[in-house]
């Protein structure tokens, strides 16, 4: 419930089915939630099985699942989908490693651009960020690519970041997958690279390339000399 209770919810009844027996007693149906902290609601299937025990009521199962229709998408446009990046790039700015983890999901992956280390949970994400941060970096989309889903999107670009500490300038490829977790957008997958030809250099010429420059530097030397 610690998560839950973040979303400030309160649940009512709509439909119940009451069974009594020998010290226990079970009510099943539909109920449906108004979490406080959004204004979401939310309507799902419920039992809960009651035991008297130590001289009271107590609940000895609970089942909770939304309903079986299916879970209407959290909605989301593209221009919303790019702007998930300024909240993550908003954190950067905090300086505070605990801040940036805390926009990842629980099960997110973060493929970082200067580690080899893939960062799995929590710990491990914001172990990354604590010597990331000391350079104060601030990124900058630059080319960005938008898909959204069913309760995912995903933004998948080149984004480029200015080091506050040092003023260098550093350009990676980069794609963020965002989950709809705990009431809001989560990075579920988080992947930067550097450009590839930075370091391996451009790509070399094709043949046909290589002999239309051939051709047209031959045609160049045929013309007469004024």
């Amino acid at each position: 419930f610690t998560n839950f209770l973040k979303l400030e919810p309160q649940g009512e009844i709509e439909s119940g089915n009451i069974i009594i027996g020998t010290n226990w007693a079970q009510d099943a149906g539909i109920y449906e939630f108004t979490m406080g902290a959004t204004g979401d609601k939310v309507k799902g299937r419920y039992t809960f099985v009651y035991v008297f025990e130590d001289g009271e009521w107590k609940i000895s199962q609970h089942h909770s699942s939304v309903m079986p229709e299916g879970t209407k998408p959290q909605p989301i446009t593209e221009e919303e989908v790019g702007n998930l990046f300024y909240l993550w790039n908003s954190a950067l700015a905090t300086e505070d490693p605990d801040a940036v983890a805390k926009r990842y999901a629980s099960k997110a992956v973060l493929l970082p651009t200067v580690s080899d280390l893939p960062r799995t949970n929590y710990d491990l994400i914001k172990d990354y960020f604590v010597e990331f941060l000391k350079k104060k970096p601030q990124g900058e989309i630059l080319e960005s690519n938008i898909t959204v889903g069913h309760n995912w999107c995903q933004d998948a670009g080149i984004y480029e970041f200015t080091m506050g500490a040092t003023g260098d300038k550093v350009k990676g490829r980069y794609s963020f997958v965002y989950v709809w977790e705990d009431g809001q957008w989560k990075i579920s997958h988080h992947h930067s690279s550097v450009m590839p030809e930075a370091l391996l250099g451009s790509a070399p010429k094709t043949q046909p390339a290589a002999k239309e420059e051939k051709d047209v530097l031959s045609e160049l030397e045929s013309l007469p000399r004024v």
